[in-house]
C-alpha cells in the first residue's frame, strides 16, 4: 500500500518521506488532485527491472555507448 502525499508537501517533507522510503514505505505524488509519479523503494516488489544483456561479459568494463549506436 502507498501513502498519497501532494508535490508541495513533498517538498516540505523530503528528508521525512526519504527515511520512510528507505523503511520500505511507497508514496504517489499528486499535483492539483492528479497523479504525477510514484516514489517506491529499490528492490522493492514493484521493481520490474530485467537485464536484457550484461555488456561486462563482451568486453571487461563494458561497452561504449558510441559503439553500440554506430551498429543500430
Amino acid at each position: 500500500m502507498e501513502d498519497i502525499i501532494g508535490l508541495k508537501e513533498l517538498r516540505g517533507s523530503i528528508r521525512m518521506v526519504e527515511r520512510n522510503v528507505r523503511q520500505g514505505r511507497s508514496y504517489l505524488v499528486l499535483r492539483k488532485s492528479r497523479p504525477l509519479f510514484k516514489i517506491v523503494p529499490v528492490g522493492g516488489e514493484e521493481e520490474r527491472w530485467e537485464t536484457v544483456i550484461d555488456f561486462t561479459k563482451i568486453r571487461r568494463g563494458g561497452v561504449r555507448i558510441d559503439d553500440i549506436l554506430s551498429r543500430l
